[in-house]
């Protein structure tokens, strides 16, 4: 066992696991209200700036970098992607 431990270190290794286990339900819920019930991720058509949540090593809508990118996403109705040039349905 670990002598030198002090209980506020021993505390302070606690809280910080349980914040990231917070910060890591946050993130995965934000996905989750980005597409509305009924909707489906569609790729491959989202301007540059202009995605709806997190792709490419980015969690946040809004931070496409490039127009079409096959992975960046916008939530449409489903169907509609099938109907769109280049729109392909993400899972």
């Amino acid at each position: 066992m670990m002598k030198n431990v002090t209980p506020k270190a021993v505390v302070a290794t606690a809280l910080t696991g349980v914040l990231a286990v917070g910060i890591a339900a946050v993130a995965n819920n934000r996905e989750a209200q980005a597409l509305k019930r009924g909707h489906e991720k569609c790729g491959g058509i989202v301007l540059a700036g202009k995605n709806d949540c997190g792709a490419n090593g980015h969690d946040c809508a809004g931070m496409a970098t490039k127009s079409g990118d096959p992975n960046e996403w916008i939530g449409l109705p489903r169907g509609t992607c099938a109907k769109i040039v280049g729109g392909r349905v993400l899972r």
